[in-house]
């Protein structure tokens, strides 16, 4: 096996380790043994030598991503096993050979083992991303291996990493096919249409966490008005109108995103709908609605990405629940997520508590919402369960 650089921890700073939590903090670190590149493979031990871990190297806050609790051979056999277990996950969740469902997510990161990685599946497309110069390294590596596991299902792989690497690395990465071509797809999640464009849209190109999350919401709609802040490419519009809602209305800041929920309306109901978008700011929308909406949908995004901001983000999450309080029908059922990793559950379920009495109306819990199952969260590593909801029913 490989002689590695060694990662020595400080005195007593183990104890995350041994307790299978998949970072190691720089500030956990008392010596590295040899000079290191950003992204290779090094040995965590103890302060007495004592092999603790393998993990990839970063320059940063989070100074080793742990791959693996054992001392293996960190080789082809290796990543295979890491994925064909995740791909045998997908397939007990129903999910590979679905008849009503060919998007979801294969590999989520520390949730499947694999710090640093996503690779979501379109229909037959597998798209990318890294979040780690080690992973970013061995991409054409697992591109094999993916094409030996999928085998002629498999049309093309797509890595979109440009913009989610690590800067300090210098790396000048390009989003590129690594196998295969293919433009932009019409997906299929429970029978109904969606236009994905890995190349430009958000995230992989759609926001697959919130499968369930929108598969509910229809339950909730039978001949309501419904108002979809956020909405980005209108999942929830469109669940939301299959629903049979008697009106659905879709905000989102950004005209091209409107653009694709027209298109996806368009897709699944023809012209039929009764649906209008609006390209508008969200807090804006929502201040002159009294009475109008039976159920609102607020998904904004991720209002704070580091805990340095976390005080800010909730004040902001607490504005935007405020106006949706204040504004919403009687008898109104509120959907609401924060997609932050740094807010927890607890945290978001104070912030809603705090803006529902803001609005002086009485609210009851419906459902607490979470990312599917095909979106794993490690055991170990709670900060995986990054997105939170609530279905709240206001009086």
């Amino acid at each position: 096996m490989e002689q590695l650089t060694k990662v020595i921890l400080k005195s007593g700073k183990d104890q995350s380790v041994l307790r299978f939590h998949p970072w190691i903090f720089s500030g956990a670190i008392k010596k590295i043994t040899r000079e290191i590149n950003e992204g290779d493979l090094v040995e965590v031990v103890n302060n007495k030598d004592k092999f603790l871990a393998i993990g990839h190297y970063q320059i940063g806050s989070i100074a080793v991503r742990i791959i693996s609790f054992q001392k293996v051979s960190i080789d082809e056999k290796f990543w295979y096993s890491k994925i064909n277990l995740a791909y045998n996950l997908r397939q007990t969740l129903g999910l590979i050979e679905s008849d009503e469902t060919n998007v979801y997510r294969l590999i989520n990161a520390e949730g499947d083992g694999m710090p640093g990685l996503i690779i979501d599946h379109y229909n037959d497309v597998l798209v990318m991303q890294m979040h780690s110069i080690g992973m970013f390294r061995i991409r054409h590596l697992l591109t094999d291996i993916l094409k030996d596991i999928y085998k002629d299902k498999l049309v093309a792989v797509y890595n979109k990493s440009e913009y989610t690497l690590p800067v300090k690395a210098n790396i000048n990465a390009t989003n590129e096919f690594l196998f295969g071509d293919s433009l932009e797809q019409v997906v299929e999640e429970y029978n109904l249409k969606f236009r994905v464009n890995w190349f430009d849209g958000q995230k992989t190109g759609f926001f697959i966490d919130q499968r369930e999350n929108r598969k509910l919401l229809e339950n909730y709609s039978k001949e309501k008005s419904v108002l979809n802040v956020f909405g980005y490419t209108g999942g929830f519009s469109v669940y939301a109108l299959k629903g049979k809602a008697s009106m659905v209305h879709s905000v989102d800041s950004s005209k091209r995103a409107i653009e694709l929920t027209d298109e996806n309306v368009k897709l699944n109901f023809n012209e039929i709908a009764d649906h209008k978008s609006f390209s508008e700011e969200a807090f804006e929308f929502l201040t002159n609605i009294k009475d109008k909406y039976d159920v609102i949908i607020l998904d904004p995004p991720a209002f704070a990405k580091h805990k340095k901001v976390l005080h800010n983000a909730l004040q902001g999450y607490k504005k935007i629940n405020r106006l949706a309080f204040e504004q919403i029908k009687p008898g109104g059922i509120l959907f609401t997520f924060s997609c932050s990793q740094v807010v927890n559950k607890q945290d978001f379920q104070k912030m809603a508590f705090s803006a529902a009495a803001m609005a002086g109306r009485e609210v009851k819990i419906l459902h607490h919402l979470t990312q599917p199952a095909d979106h794993p969260v490690n055991i170990y590593h709670p900060e995986g369960e990054y997105l939170k909801g609530l279905v709240l029913y206001v009086k």
